[in-house]
This record gives structure tokens, sequence and C-alpha cells, in this order.
């Protein structure tokens, strides 16, 4: 390491890691430091209960610069409005619903919001086929409650009761996950802002604050499709995959060297060769026609999305970091991207196939990446 330190790759959280940190720290911690100086010079309106202005949360998920200097690393790269349209969702009494395909930062973008907002996103749901009515409202403490009776003491509070009581935002993951008898337990949530305890004779009403971000992935749909109820109770916005190759690229770059850092891989990502190649081959195969619009290619069963293209980099920086010169080469990706795209070992290893003999192969400069997916068999 040089004197000079180097500067911080967006969307890389700041600070040293030593052996005792969490893997991966929340948002909050994360990014603290970013957070502190906003929330320094932001001089705008705030709702109840926000942490920072709508300004400051925009600027925070897409970077800027403060007035003192101060950089902020973007946390989404895409359109604004999306992002815009998202806060201005959260400052009013309705609920947001992210929308997209797998891999579209649904997940990643609601923690930065929670983040921004309420300085937590910890209070989280995370919808299964299992989830039980209780994740949604409350449950109780059965020793207790056989002991003593029903008490507020022996009651225990689900994440939304918890952000209902506090003012604060609580996410829902995979919303369409949850069975429609359990998410219906939220209409009255959403609508009437209470949470009744008829056990207790009582209820938790919604302080100011209190907001619901839900995800959902559209490749879910019709597994457990929201009631139109429900539907009602949320603004949706679509998270969209990147509008470019140069920006998904960047995207990739962005979150694989925040990876290498985080898990101290000495690999070097310095050349954008691979990363390019990665993009492209997901791009094509998603779209179903290479990039100069001269060959139609069939696409695969898998999404092929940017988050899997960053698990296909941060494999090969591992590879090359452990097993290799610490540069990431040809043969470092090649497994990861012949696994993310072969999901069906019939149909998909056909699409990959054809794909690798009518566009890889003609590719003179993708010669090292023929040949290793080749080895591979």
């Amino acid at each position: 390491m040089t004197d000079t330190p180097a500067p911080t790759p967006a969307g890389t959280p700041t600070g040293t890691s030593t052996a005792e940190d969490p893997l991966r720290a929340h948002a909050e911690d994360a990014w603290a430091d970013e957070l502190a100086a906003l929330a320094a010079s932001d001089d705008r309106p705030r709702p109840a209960q926000w942490r920072l202005s709508p300004w400051a949360v925009t600027t925070y998920l897409l970077g800027g610069t403060l007035p003192d200097g101060t950089e902020i690393s973007p946390k989404y790269l895409g359109q604004r409005r999306i992002i815009e349209v998202a806060v201005a969702t959260l400052a009013t009494d309705r609920a947001l619903l992210l929308l997209g395909v797998p891999g579209t930062a649904k997940t990643w973008v609601s923690e930065h919001l929670a983040a921004a907002i309420s300085g937590s996103s910890t209070l989280v749901v995370q919808g299964t086929a299992g989830t039980p009515e209780e994740s949604l409202r409350y449950g109780w403490n059965y020793a207790r409650l056989l002991a003593e009776g029903p008490s507020r003491e022996a009651l225990v509070p689900s994440p939304v009761m918890r952000a209902m009581e506090t003012g604060a935002v609580v996410r829902i993951e995979e919303l369409t996950r949850i069975p429609a008898d359990v998410q219906d337990a939220l209409i009255s949530i959403l609508s009437e802002k209470h949470l009744p305890v008829p056990e207790l004779d009582t209820e938790v009403q919604a302080r100011h604050g209190f907001n619901v971000i839900a995800t959902a992935n559209n490749r879910d749909k019709g597994v457990n499709d929201l009631s139109s109820a429900l539907k009602r109770r949320f603004n949706t916005v679509v998270l969209p995959l990147p509008d470019s190759h140069a920006q998904e690229v960047e995207i990739v770059r962005t979150r694989v060297t925040a990876l290498g850092a985080s898990l101290r891989l000495p690999a070097d990502l310095s050349e954008l060769a691979e990363i390019d190649r990665v993009v492209t081959i997901f791009r094509e195969l998603r779209s179903g026609v290479t990039a100069d619009r001269r060959t139609t290619v069939k696409s695969p069963s898998a999404t092929l999305s940017t988050a899997e293209a960053i698990s296909v980099m941060a494999s090969g920086l591992s590879l090359a970091a452990h097993f290799g010169d610490g540069v990431v080469r040809a043969d470092d990706v090649a497994a990861g991207l012949v696994g993310a795209i072969v999901k069906d070992p019939v149909q998909d290893r056909l699409v990959w196939e054809e794909y690798l003999e009518a566009v890889v192969k003609d590719r003179r400069e993708w010669a090292d990446l023929y040949r290793a997916c080749r080895e591979l068999g």
C-alpha cells in the first residue's frame, strides 16, 4: 500500500475492516460517514421522523458532491426519476413496492432507503412460502402466556409492529412468496395505520415515519399474486435492467471491487476486459441477438441478471487470487459463466453450445474464453 490512500470505489463502504468486523455490515454502518455528512449539510425540509430530507436520501442513493466537498458514492446506478418516485412515495402514507426481474437491486435499494430514512435497515420480514401471519402482526411467548396469561410482556412484536411503534421503515422481502391469506394481514395496517391486538383489548397505532417497502420478483407472477385490495395500497416502482452496456459494466465493476475489498482478495480488476465480455454475453443472451444485431441467438432459462454477472466475476476474482497470479483471466471466469447460464442441463446446454460456436468462436479476441469454456466440457 502506498502512502497516499487510493480513492474509494463508488459504492464501496469506507473504513478499514478487521477480522472482528461482520462479513457484510448493514448499510447504516458501512456508509455511516456519508450518512453523517449528509445529515450535517442537509437543510431541506424533512418528513416527521426522517433522518434526512427526501433530497438527501436521493443523493445518498445516487451519489453527488456536498457543499463542503464531501463525495457521496452512488449506491444505485440507474434513472434518477425512479429513485425520486420511490422516495416521494415513502414521504406520503402510501407503501412502496419495488418490482423487477431477479438481480435488479430491489433488496439493495430497499436496504439503503431504510438506512437513509430511518437510520436502520434491520426491520425485515423475509417472505417465503412458510411465512406465518405472526411475521407481519405479532406472536406470543407461550411460556409466559401459559404462566401469566395474555399480557404485553408475553407478546412478541413482529418487525412490522416495531416499525409502527417507533415510526420507522420496515422491509418485506419477496412479498409474492408469502401466502395470499398472510399477505392480507397488511391491508388494515396499510390503510388504517393501526394493528389491533384483540387478546389485550388494545391496538398499536403507527407513529409518523412508519412505512413499508416491499420487494417482489416478477418472475414469481402467479405464485401468490397480490389481491387488488393490497395492490391499491402500494405504489409500484419497477426497477429495470441497466439501460446500457457501459452502465452494466460499471455496476459490476463497482460491486465486485467492493466485494473483493470486503473479502480481502488480492486480485486485480484494473482491466475491464473480462467484465466487458461477461456483460456482453449476458446482454446478448438476454436480448436474443448479438450486439451488432447481425446474429440471432437463443435465450436460456436463466435470468442472467446483473447480480449474476457480479457473482460470476466475484468467483473469478477468488480463483485468480487463490489459484492464479492475481489477475482475472478467461480461465477464471469460464466456470462461473457456464454455471450461471446452464441451469437446465439439457435445454440450456444446447443454447450455450450454439452460442459458443456461432458467436464466441468467431470473435478472434475471445479465443482464450472459447478455449477455457470448451475445456470445461
